[in-house]
């Protein structure tokens, strides 16, 4: 009588269990190299949490920088008060800058009599290039209510520019439709 095989010694049922015994081995090897099951985000979120605030505590609140150079040395002040966006004059030794811009040659500071008008306090060069910044600023204002026209004017000026100079440069800004001045000064430490 033939002898039947046991259910055990199937030659389907040995490869099938020989194939369970070497994914069991491959999945112990993975394991054992360091393959990563489940993705611990505390720690990302820790260090993300020290990249924050490290950006924000080195992030310059202001978007007004001031170089200061040999013609342009700002007085100091205790002032706690931070500066603001808004139109820029900038009066050094040598020159009278609008936003950054040059308008007018300065010598030693004081502005040229030709630079100036017959009365004496308007200075042209800088009233057009004032003109052309407030127009910019209306326009903006005009479709964005957010960005309001003030008016307003930073004044950076050097700690020795004569009197007579500010005035002229601050009567032109009047004449300009800027009538509030915001004084910029070097914060003491």
């Amino acid at each position: 009588m033939p002898h039947a095989l046991a259910p055990a010694d199937h030659p389907q049922e040995r490869r099938a269990k020989e194939r369970a015994r070497l994914r069991r081995e491959r999945r112990k090897v993975r394991e054992r190299a360091g393959e990563i099951k489940e993705l611990n985000i505390t720690a990302m979120m820790d260090m993300m949490t020290i990249i924050l605030v490290f950006l924000l505590k080195s992030y310059s609140a202001s978007a007004l920088s001031v170089s200061q150079t040999e013609s342009l040395k700002l007085a100091q002040s205790t002032t706690q008060l931070g500066p603001q966006d808004n139109i820029n004059v900038t009066i050094s030794l040598d020159e009278v800058a609008v936003n950054d811009r040059p308008a007018v040659r300065v010598r030693n500071g004081v502005i040229s009599a030709g630079d100036r008008d017959e009365k004496g306090y308007l200075v042209p060069p800088v009233l057009q290039a004032l003109k052309r910044e407030v127009e910019k600023q209306k326009y903006i204002a005009r479709y964005n209510p957010k960005a309001p026209f003030t008016g307003r004017v930073n004044v950076i000026a050097d700690r020795r520019i004569p009197y007579r100079t500010l005035m002229e440069v601050l009567y032109t800004a009047g004449q300009a439709e800027l009538g509030e001045y915001k004084f910029m000064v070097m914060k003491s430490e």
